[in-house]
């Protein structure tokens, strides 16, 4: 409310010019232009995931290769178990990966705090730690944090807290960029508009300069959560009984790779996609909530 205030308050009177309409618009002109189909969408996912397993079958019907889809097949006992030992990794991804985003996020708006800091050595220790946690692969950050910090440290991480810490700190140095990036895209003439009504420093971030910021970088916080969700697979190396490491152990007892790790690729497509769609929704929510 009192972003859109403050556009009001300092605007500028004068003229604005406006383009008149075409009085006679062609027929081209009225065609209403077709809209894409939206993959993320519920039906549209559902479609997606029915095609892609009917392909998977129908790819090995004329080949020499006998597709074991048995394994899975919810008419049996085995089918079932097999089946609902995959989807319980499917909880443990998922929360590796909020655990992750929202440590992640909270980082790195600290850190974006630091870098349009005044303060010189904030600015500078901001910047090395990005620098630093960019150039680090995450498979090797991941193994230097389950191994190499206990004997550091002395400090003995599980599984799941050593993976979502990993996450967090490889995906913070990029967070950080993108609030550094959204903050600063806010005009400054809002800040100063804020500034003559009395606002305070925070209150003039709280109510003014954030709410304009993260509709602007929210597509790329999105694109973050996707990544971080499609990383944690990585967890599955150090024992975290998330999707991939499950699918692994269930192919060491079945030894059906192709089937398992088939459906392992639609249920991270499944999510990828799910999120996605949520995403989109919460851009156009914002879109609206803005006229």
């Amino acid at each position: 409310m009192v972003g859109r205030q403050l556009t009001a308050a300092t605007a500028t009177p004068g003229c604005r010019c406006v383009a008149a309409p075409d009085p006679n618009p062609s027929t081209d002109a009225r065609r209403r232009p077709m809209r894409p189909i939206a993959l993320g969408r519920g039906p549209g996912l559902a479609t997606l995931l029915l095609a892609t397993a009917l392909l998977l079958a129908g790819c090995g019907a004329g080949g020499d290769y006998n597709w074991g889809w048995y394994i899975f097949d919810p008419g049996t006992t085995k089918g079932r178990s097999n089946l609902g030992f995959l989807a319980n990794g499917v909880w443990l991804t998922l929360s590796l990966s909020l655990t992750a985003i929202t440590l992640s996020v909270a980082l790195g708006l600290l850190l974006a705090a630091a870098a349009l800091s005044s303060v010189g050595p904030l600015r500078w220790a901001s910047r090395i730690y990005v620098e630093c946690f960019r150039a680090i692969p995450l498979l090797v950050l991941l193994l230097w944090v389950y191994y190499g910090l206990p004997v550091i440290s002395g400090l003995q991480l599980g599984a799941f807290a050593a993976g979502a810490l990993s996450l967090a700190l490889s995906d913070s140095a990029f967070e950080a960029e993108v609030f550094r990036a959204g903050l600063q895209s806010v005009a400054k003439g809002q800040r100063e508009a804020a500034e003559t009504l009395g606002l305070s420093r925070w209150k003039t971030f709280r109510y003014v300069v954030f709410p304009q910021a993260i509709r602007i970088i929210l597509p790329a916080l999105g694109n973050q959560f996707v990544y971080v969700l499609k990383m944690s697979s990585l967890v599955s190396v150090i024992g975290l009984q998330e999707l991939t490491r499950r699918a692994n152990e269930l192919n060491v007892t079945e030894y059906r790779p192709l089937e398992i790790y088939s459906l392992l690729v639609l249920e991270y497509l499944a999510l990828i996609l799910l999120t996605s769609w949520g995403v989109r929704r919460l851009e156009r929510r914002m879109s609206r909530s803005t006229r």
